[in-house]
């Protein structure tokens, strides 16, 4: 992190994570028959709507690049690299064992940002993708 400024900090990559599951929550009270669903959909294609930004990066001013071209990551990139997270709320669904995975799930995510180089996550890795400040 040291040797390329622009990677995000860990607390702004995971504020704006929570800012966005604030957003799958409030979508889930909101539309409470197809609530998880839509909430599920925005994690899935959430880097890709403002050019690499969900909405917690939007107010945080961070984004998603694609590392090769070094461009907004689109929502192909967006999908591939939010699966994790994806799987882990419809674990949610599933009372005690699928809460208890889900978070684990978090956890995980979270532990490779902490202990990776660059803070990236097994999600950043699928797509060739890293987080940054703008």
């Amino acid at each position: 992190m040291a040797n390329n400024p622009r990677h995000s900090k860990i607390f702004y990559r995971v504020l704006a994570k929570i800012i966005d599951l604030i957003v799958v929550y409030s979508i889930w009270k909101i539309f409470p028959e197809s609530g998880l669903f839509l909430g599920i959909l925005y994690i899935l294609l959430s880097d890709g709507i403002f050019k690499g930004k969900s909405i917690g990066k939007f107010f945080l001013n961070l984004r998603v690049v694609k590392l090769e071209q070094n461009t907004p990551a689109n929502f192909r990139d967006s999908i591939i690299r939010n699966l994790f997270f994806a799987f882990a709320l419809l674990l949610f669904k599933i009372p005690l064992i699928g809460w208890a995975l889900g978070i684990i799930i978090f956890i995980f995510e979270f532990i490779m940002i902490v202990g990776d180089s660059e803070s990236k996550r097994l999600g950043d890795y699928l797509a060739n993708t890293s987080v940054i400040e703008e």
